[in-house]
């Protein structure tokens, strides 16, 4: 009888080895078999195609790929593979080769132009912040022999790239198993080219071998964190975030839109992108203790973010716009509101490189209309100096209720802002390589030193000259008042 050295457990693994679907997927929690599936998968395709199987497995970081390259010397060595360590690949006895490489820089992606795979493997895709260096990988999926090729992927919720994996495959089907199709236009020919990808879902739920051998790796990721970090750890929930930076954001802080009183001071806050994102945001601070429709109050001092603009065409990707068409993408979504009283910026729009910077553009460009100011950049506290993190953490959780709130409306603050994670070398600040723009365009607002205005009292007749005060008859003599 034969000794079997490796099959797939019945479930997501069995489903992923047999899945045709060029693009897959597969895992979305901890525990779930995602590497075994991995190696499960390139043994089927190299038995298929021998000689003409050539596959790749990419990790972010080359320490990363320890793990697996062990997990691989346990099932391929047993199957007459030979495993070359400077090469950091296996050479199979029918001539199928598969390579173990990590890409450290997304530029790191370049070096790969020309090579030709049928297979690539991508683990823990979320580690990469952003799509630009896998779509580069999949550009050598190619076989002269005609061999299918195929992308698989794996990852859990959180990490950089957290937003464009969730956007890629777990928002069209959340629940997975659903195939999504992309098509093209091939410019030569004109013809219509489909590229199927499908998300497969894994959990500890689905690895009964893991569940057997070690019965309390459960406890275990019990005692690790909160009840919504272990929900994301063993259901895959893509709405609970791993190691986010903001672990105080909550649903309190988005609150329905409504109408704000007009005498509260009104400002902008600007984070400047081209390739990648901008942000804007149009900020109100409450002169008082404020009654939503809803039926709670927003305190006095808070700051309500009623509008954002993010100029992106896909997550953490640009819209390449010029300053000048940005600053009349602001004016015109201005025409009714209240006066704006200030305005913060990125200070890289001050830069001037051998001519007029970004922010004397935007002024020329609207009349000036749009006015910056440079924003306080400090990011983290420091010799007594409070950073705008902290300023940002402090509004979040407030002492009775939070003193920031965004309108629902602001769809890409609360789509990047709860993801965002630790700088890993620096755990105080904020892993910049995230979608970060909006957070930044906060801690700008959050940093300005808002004020509030007075509340105004409620006009009374004024019979005579000798009943204003002095700001009234300097208003009067601006602009002649009809009360008297």
């Amino acid at each position: 009888m034969a000794e079997i050295i490796w099959e797939p457990q019945p479930g997501p693994q069995t489903a992923l080895i047999a899945c045709p679907v060029f693009e897959v997927f597969y895992g979305g929690a901890r525990g779930g078999g995602k590497t075994d599936g991995m190696m499960g998968d390139w043994l089927d395709h190299a038995s298929t195609y021998k000689e003409n199987a050539v596959g790749m497995f990419i990790r972010r970081e080359l320490t990363q790929l320890d793990e697996a390259i062990e997990r691989s010397k346990e099932i391929f060595s047993r199957l007459g593979a030979q495993w070359h360590e400077q090469k950091k690949s296996w050479i199979f006895p029918d001539g199928a080769r598969l390579k173990f490489r990590y890409l450290a820089r997304d530029a790191d992606a370049e070096a790969y132009q020309g090579h030709s795979y049928t297979r690539l493997y991508v683990e823990e895709i979320t580690n990469f912040p952003d799509p630009k260096p896998i779509n580069k990988l999949k550009a050598t999926l190619r076989s002269a022999k005609g061999v299918p090729t195929g992308f698989r992927a794996t990852g859990n919720p959180g990490g950089p790239g957290h937003n464009w994996v969730k956007a890629r495959y777990i928002d069209p089907a959340p629940q997975g198993f659903e195939i999504q199709t992309e098509e093209f236009i091939n410019p030569w020919t004109k013809d219509v080219i489909k590229r199927e990808r499908v998300f497969i879902p894994a959990k500890l739920a689905d690895n009964a071998l893991m569940m057997a051998r070690d019965p309390n790796y459960v406890g275990n990721l019990y005692q690790s964190g909160s009840e919504e970090l272990v929900r994301a750890w063993l259901e895959g929930d893509w709405n609970v975030i791993e190691g986010a930076y903001f672990d105080c954001w909550s649903s309190e802080l988005v609150i329905h839109p409504c109408g704000l009183p007009e005498h509260w001071t009104r400002f902008r806050s600007f984070d400047w992108g081209s390739a990648r994102p901008f942000s804007v945001g149009w900020w109100a601070v409450a002169s008082e203790d404020f009654i939503h429709p809803d039926g709670y109050v927003i305190p006095q001092n808070a700051l309500i973010r009623y509008r954002e603009w993010y100029g992106s065409e896909s997550p953490n990707v640009g819209l390449k716009m010029t300053v000048e068409d940005v600053a009349h993408g602001i004016v015109s979504r201005e025409t009714t509101d209240p006066k704006i009283h200030y305005s913060v910026a990125d200070p890289a729009i001050f830069a001037q490189d051998g001519g007029p910077s970004m922010a004397e553009r935007m002024a020329t460009a609207t009349n000036n209309a749009v006015q910056w100011s440079r924003a306080d950049n400090k990011r983290v506290a420091g010799h007594g100096q409070i950073g705008g993190w902290d300023q940002m953490r402090a509004r979040m959780k407030g002492e009775e209720r939070p003193m920031i709130y965004c309108f629902s409306t602001c769809t890409d603050s609360i789509r990047t802002i709860p993801v965002l994670q630790h700088d890993e070398n620096k755990p105080e600040d904020l892993d910049t390589n995230g979608e970060d723009h909006a957070a930044d365009e906060w801690r700008y607002a959050c940093m300005s030193r808002p004020y509030t205005r007075p509340t105004p009292e409620k006009e009374k007749p004024i019979n005579s000259i000798h009943d204003m005060t002095l700001n009234e008859l300097w208003d009067h003599v601006q602009k002649p008042d009809d009360r008297l």
